[in-house]
């Protein structure tokens, strides 16, 4: 004898913001053999609706985002749920109020508050395709004050969003304000401690201190390194700070694109050497009157091989290729390094983000795994679309065992083109 599969267990979503009736309505149809679903909000009900698909679904006519008619007019408008029995749950008695929730297209209604004893028969009697609608007396008017509720609801949202809209754009002229102060004020102060360090490093005082005691030596060594890192961090906010504010023009002219990475690897060759850290790359071959700003690329250049270097192990390896056509060069530098998460492929050029926790980060930029403000790349990608060109990102993953590596691919306009505007606006 062959037994029939036990039936599935019936889903209930209740979309409602007080958790106390959410909590009762579990209480009440769970032992019943019901498994329920719930939702705070009208969006959030809409999202758990189309995952879960649910048998049935009760609505809170009153809720913080959308009303319940709202929730139960879009649902309504798919497919799947143009026959499901959504049931409003709710303590509205006005006629008027009553009438526009039919008109959004309930299956019935139940009370609030609940009649525990009755509520689970009345779950059933919906389940199995039961209505109780009384007719709407006049189904026009109720259409007008929906349709109204619509339009009101809808305006007020507008004026939030305008308002909130409104109070970003004054935040973030303070916020540029700010930035530009602070780099500004910082940069003096930072300048005369920088000129003092390097005094230091060539007295004949400490030279003599030194060679009895070599630490005093390392310590100013320490001093300068530490000055000169934070220099570059303010250079780094103040960058992106003219980037996005516009204040950068492009000073196109024929350059050696072969020569602008020399420059850039430069800043990278003694930390290169000191974790013996292998980088591929031929100055031979490379464009040589390619219309670019030398010093903004070589800065975006630098921040690509930067990173690759800081994410690649010591004894690892980076390459730095190119491939011409009539149209673009297409620059790869790929490394041996842990990888990217598939999941952060598409945010890593956003400003200040790193995919890298930060108890991981060392206070180096060149050390493994080393920190940083996550400016980098986010610059990186600014200029070179100011440049007319593009830039992306292939990884099988981040691995810090296998280590699968990382493909940062550029295409560059051989042709001159005329500068578009810098963006560093994350997309949605």
């Amino acid at each position: 004898m062959t037994l029939s599969p036990a039936p599935k267990p019936k889903k209930i979503l209740y979309i409602e913001d007080n958790p106390s009736n959410a909590t009762l309505v579990k209480r009440i149809l769970q032992p019943k053999g019901y498994t329920i679903i719930i939702a705070e909000t009208g969006l959030k009900g809409i999202d758990a609706a189309l995952e879960h698909k649910p048998d049935l679904i009760l609505m809170d006519i009153n809720l913080p985002d959308m009303s319940g008619r709202e929730v139960t007019t879009r649902l309504r408008a798919f497919e799947q749920f143009r026959d499901m029995p959504i049931v409003a749950l709710t303590a509205q008695t006005d006629d008027k109020q009553r009438a526009m929730t039919l008109i959004s297209g309930v299956s019935g209604f139940m009370a609030k508050p609940i009649d525990v004893a009755s509520f689970p028969k009345r779950i059933a009697f919906y389940l199995e395709g039961g209505k109780d609608l009384p007719k709407v007396a006049n189904p026009e008017e109720a259409r007008r004050n929906y349709h109204k509720e619509l339009t009101e609801h809808l305006e007020k949202r507008l004026r939030d969003l305008e308002a909130a809209n409104s109070k970003l754009r004054q935040l973030d002229v303070i916020k540029d304000d700010f930035i530009k102060r602070t780099a500004h004020e910082l940069r003096t102060p930072l300048t005369i401690i920088y000129g003092y360090g390097r005094l230091l490093q060539t007295a004949p005082p400490i030279q003599l201190l030194t060679q009895s005691s070599p630490e005093i030596g390392a310590y100013v060594d320490a001093l300068v390194e530490s000055v000169e890192r934070l220099h570059d961090v303010i250079n780094e906010i103040f960058t992106v700070y003219r980037l996005t504010t516009g204040q950068i023009e492009l000073n196109l002219a024929q350059s050696n694109l072969g020569e602008i990475i020399q420059y850039a690897l430069d800043d990278f060759k003694q930390a290169a050497q000191q974790r013996n850290v292998n980088v591929e790359f031929s100055r031979d071959g490379w464009p040589t009157k390619l219309m670019v700003d030398f010093e903004l690329m070589r800065l975006a250049l630098a921040n690509i091989i930067g990173n690759a270097i800081k994410f690649t192990p010591d004894g690892g390896k980076v390459s730095i290729n190119h491939v011409e056509t009539p149209e673009v060069v297409k620059i790869t530098v790929h490394d041996s390094g842990i990888g990217i998460p598939v999941e952060e492929q598409h945010r890593i050029f956003e400003s200040f983000y790193s995919f890298e926790k930060t108890e991981h980060h060392s206070t180096s930029k060149t050390a493994f795994r080393g920190g940083g403000l996550g400016l980098g790349l986010s610059i990186c990608k600014s200029i070179i679309e100011a440049h007319g060109g593009k830039i992306h990102v292939e990884s099988q993953g981040q691995d810090v065992e296998k280590m699968p590596g990382s493909t940062f691919h550029i295409e560059i306009p051989l042709t001159n083109r005329v500068p578009v505007p810098v963006d560093l606006t994350p997309a949605p």
